[in-house]
């Protein structure tokens, strides 16, 4: 079995129940399993592996969960048509490109937004792939995956429901629900593997209450639930939403999602931001979980989730980068500072309670203090909250039992000269950075700065190719 020693990590961010931020760090993992987190002097610790690395000047941190992304988006970034829009215009100048994606570009589109997530430090990623023209399939997305080396949990999305029956989307990028159905169940036999420390998992995902019908959403939650299998979509992302669910049901979108069975503890919810304080309530009464995305929902200017009101609930929230194409980059470093930095623009947004004297108290202040979103929660969310999020209790965490995922960042550069006083804040208050390493299930798959198991630069050749050839130019 192969065996994995890291040492001398100038700090070493456990994430552990006691949150251990350990100097001079060292770990030890046997077949992608951690057997040791300690320090580099303690002498139980192996003093030869496999493969050796020493971390020296650097910290060590467990890889990122990206709980919400469209990998296929990478193929229409920045799209000129796209640029100033909010969400439904936004998803109607791109509908039809992506209508075309084949699946060679869908390949290559995975590998690189995969490549980007795992150079910022992220080992873990669920994509919500949801228009399956064109040859386009969940299979060559799962492929890529597992020849770049990432954590994958991959979703058999969908749309079903299109203009002419009320739906955002055109009628010739949805699917016939059979189909949907049938290959929904074709891939969780497939693909899906539950067993601790699996590489693959599946998702059954309808896109959103705009593009799919009630039928669909209820015969996919009988069927994840059949298989065992976790649930996700699109909700309470922009107020344009909330209005298509009271005009045509007579409901705020929870409410509406509850009476077709989609409240639990294998659901989460991409975005969640428009909810009042009893929606919270009942997510943290029926275990759903939330994929917050920053950087999305400040580019289509979709409004800002109440991410520290859901933590103090108990509901679990991770992060996610969301779609390529309404981010603009698959950064997991850059997301947890936007998340961050963000829940501190809502605190400061929030309409006073009581005397404004008291509203404008410095945010340290304690009756303030519990809504501060700090470095290291932030962190959490990225790590910890994502595995809770995607019900992986094997992820998360550097610690004995867990899988042996985590990266590394170079603490003396330009980036966090200064910065040194607090190592561990600095990753998120100083400008993210490309990882030095980054290593999943125990294997490198970035190694100095570089991904090591594809050939990058012709992948990066070949993508745009395809993402010029799919907006003709």
């Amino acid at each position: 079995m192969p065996t994995l020693l890291i040492k001398n990590a100038e700090v070493l961010v456990t994430m552990d129940s006691d949150r251990r931020e350990i100097k001079n760090g060292a770990l030890y993992a046997v077949d992608g399993i951690i057997q040791q987190v300690t320090t580099s002097t303690d002498p139980t610790l192996p003093t030869t592996a496999d493969t050796v690395i020493d971390m020296t000047g650097q910290i060590v941190l467990p890889g990122f969960v990206n709980t919400h992304h469209h990998l296929n988006q990478t193929l229409t970034r920045n799209l000129p048509a796209a640029q100033n829009n909010n969400l439904f215009p936004w998803l109607k100048a791109q509908y039809r490109i992506w209508a075309k994606i084949n699946e060679e570009a869908s390949r290559a589109s995975t590998l690189i937004g995969l490549s980007e997530l795992a150079l910022s430090g992220c080992t873990t990623v669920f994509d919500h792939t949801y228009l399956y023209q064109n040859g386009n399939n969940v299979d060559c997305q799962i492929d890529a995956a597992k020849q770049l080396g990432v954590r994958f949990h991959a979703s058999r999305g969908s749309m079903s429901l299109g203009e002419s029956q009320g739906g955002l989307p055109p009628d010739d990028c949805v699917e016939d629900e059979t189909i949907i159905m049938q290959d929904s169940e074709r891939v969780i036999k497939a693909h899906h593997d539950a067993s601790i420390g699996s590489m693959t998992q599946i998702v059954l995902a309808p896109c959103s209450p705009f593009s799919v019908t009630q039928s669909l959403l209820k015969d996919s939650a009988a069927l994840a639930r059949q298989y065992g299998v976790k649930l996700h979509t699109h909700l309470c992302e922009t107020l344009d939403e909330e209005r298509y669910t009271l005009d045509k049901f007579h409901l705020r979108p929870v409410d509406w999602m509850a009476t077709l069975d989609w409240l639990g503890d294998d659901v989460w919810f991409a975005h969640a931001i428009h909810v009042d304080d009893e929606e919270i309530a009942l997510f943290a009464q029926t275990g759903v979980g939330a994929a917050h995305c920053p950087c999305s929902n400040m580019r289509l200017g979709s409004g800002i989730a109440p991410i520290k009101k859901y933590m103090a609930a108990g509901v679990k929230v991770g992060l996610g980068v969301d779609g390529s194409a309404s981010n603009d980059s698959s950064n997991m470093l850059l997301e947890v500072r936007q998340a961050m930095l963000l829940a501190r623009l809502r605190l400061g947004l929030l309409p006073p309670e009581g005397p404004r004297k008291n509203f404008l108290l410095s945010p340290s202040h304690p009756k303030r203090a519990n809504e501060w979103m700090t470095a290291r929660e932030a962190l959490e969310l990225a790590t910890l909250g994502g595995a809770s999020v995607l019900g992986r209790t094997d992820i998360g965490s550097l610690e004995p039992g867990k899988c042996a995922d985590l990266f590394s960042l170079d603490l003396h550069t330009v980036n966090y000269a200064g910065a040194l006083h607090d190592p561990v804040a600095a990753v998120v208050f100083c400008a993210p950075q490309t990882t030095t390493h980054t290593i999943i299930n125990g294997n490198p798959v970035v190694q100095n700065g570089h991904i090591i198991t594809i050939d990058l630069p012709q992948t990066i050749e070949l993508h745009n190719r395809h993402s010029l050839a799919l907006t003709n130019h």
